[in-house]
């Protein structure tokens, strides 16, 4: 067996990525903690109560081991809802407490990554119609104004909504995001009004701080067809355009194409200083005329494939690579900002881990620039209607009494970040099962 490393570049980014939400807790003037009070709409009834007391203050203690395991960035999100928690209203204290956490990740030696919008809202736009209404776009404008005047002594690298199409999607398609609805075309109204709101708020940003990079953070899934059959070809095309293609490929060029009708957003062209890149999984896509609640699809993983504990991620590495080459056809710098797998047990998460870093090291290697790496996560959190069923952490978390449990992971993840690359001695260490596949 031959014995070697792949190197990543020098001055790649290694962090972890999390959101407000999720870790901070004691948020109850979001659209998401109204969400979870209704019955039914959470898994098991699961609240998101303390999460994971960011806002009580242990952020500290997440920043200090993600900085003692040689990380040398964090994505964040901050919250709308804190920061303007009335239309009438700015609450400097919680602008404060974002100046410094930000201080905080900087004093550890962490370039920090700061996501605007990252799922949630106040409740007060969620009263206005959300997403909906054309006015909110110019109502985040405002935010960003004042969240970025505040903080971007701190902060230079900025996400300005995350994954807007699963947002569009799970919560105007599916139906489990708030506010609950199943109709495409309003989750089509929803995207355009995200478009105008990203776009809003790279000029912002660019305005006050000319040096700052502003991007999104796509999430990004493999749709293949099922079989050879045209409609099964068809259907994984329309998948591909509308959840992949649709939103970034506006921002490239101004033209909000929904293969039915196109639309010109000139405004959103040439918005992006780089490109965020969410991959998971991949699925198998057969149509299904059956299905209209489902856009007529019916979405499988490989019989073969290595499942996460619930069945919600397919180990596919080799997505990776399609994700990678898929998001350098518009000719933009490319960051990894999520990457990770369910796994309680941490017993599938190394060898994910190694095996999508060796895929993408592959693809690096065919000219695509990719500066960095934010494995989802650093700790177990509150996964949105998921609720606490799911542990996506580097380190564990008990809800209950708010003790951090460290995995295997989190030492093999530190051991790749102060190599700046992937060893035989580590696959060997943490998961041999994997040595075939990256030293063959």
């Amino acid at each position: 067996m031959p014995r070697g490393t792949y190197y990543f570049p020098d001055g790649f980014l290694w962090g972890t990525a999390t959101a407000a939400h999720q870790v901070e807790g004691r948020n109850q003037n979001n659209t998401w903690y109204a969400w979870e009070q209704e019955e039914g709409r959470i898994a098991e009834g699961h609240q998101s109560g303390l999460a994971c007391d960011w806002w009580g203050g242990r952020w500290r203690e997440d920043f200090d081991r993600a900085a003692k395991t040689g990380q040398n960035a964090h994505r964040l999100s901050i919250a709308w809802s804190r920061i303007q928690p009335a239309p009438d209203r700015w609450d400097e204290s919680a602008l404060d407490r974002y100046r410094e956490m930000l201080i905080g990740l900087r004093e550890r030696k962490l370039i920090p990554m700061v996501t605007l919008h990252h799922f949630s809202e106040p409740l007060w736009v969620a009263e206005m119609g959300g997403w909906e209404n054309e006015d909110v776009p110019e109502l985040f404008g405002r935010f960003v104004e004042k969240a970025v005047d505040a903080l971007m002594p701190y902060c230079d690298l900025w996400v300005t909504i995350n994954e807007p199409n699963v947002f569009a999607f799970s919560a105007y398609v599916d139906g489990v995001f708030p506010p609950g609805k199943k109709d495409l075309k309003v989750a089509l109204i929803v995207l355009q009004n995200l478009v105008r709101a990203h776009a809003r708020a790279y000029h912002i940003i660019h305005d006050r701080q000319p040096q700052a990079r502003v991007g999104i953070a796509a999430h990004y899934r493999g749709f293949k067809p099922a079989t050879w059959l045209p409609p099964d070809r068809w259907i994984a095309n329309v998948f591909h355009t509308l959840f992949n293609d649709l939103f970034p490929r506006t921002l490239h060029d101004g033209v909000f194409n929904t293969i039915y009708k196109r639309y010109r957003i000139p405004e959103a062209a040439g918005t992006q200083d780089f490109l965020g890149l969410n991959y998971y999984t991949s699925d198998l896509v057969r149509f299904d005329l059956l299905a209209p609640s489902k856009v007529f699809a019916h979405r499988t993983y490989p019989e073969d494939a290595l499942l996460s504990e619930s069945g919600f991620i397919a180990h596919q590495p080799s997505g990776m690579m399609a994700c990678v080459k898929w998001g350098g056809q518009y000719g933009l710098p490319l960051i990894v900002t999520e990457n990770g797998v369910e796994d309680s047990d941490d017993t599938l998460r190394p060898r994910y881990i190694l095996e999508h870093l060796h895929a993408l090291w592959q693809i690096m290697n065919g000219n695509y620039r990719v500066e960095g790496y934010f494995h989802w996560s650093l700790v177990d959190n509150f996964e949105w209607e998921r609720g606490w069923t799911q542990r996506f952490g580097l380190w564990g978390l008990d809800v209950e009494t708010q003790a951090r449990i460290r995995r295997p992971s989190a030492d093999m993840f530190a051991e790749i970040c102060r190599k700046n690359g992937i060893s035989t001695a580590i696959v060997e260490k943490y998961a041999p099962e994997a040595l075939q596949v990256l030293f063959p």
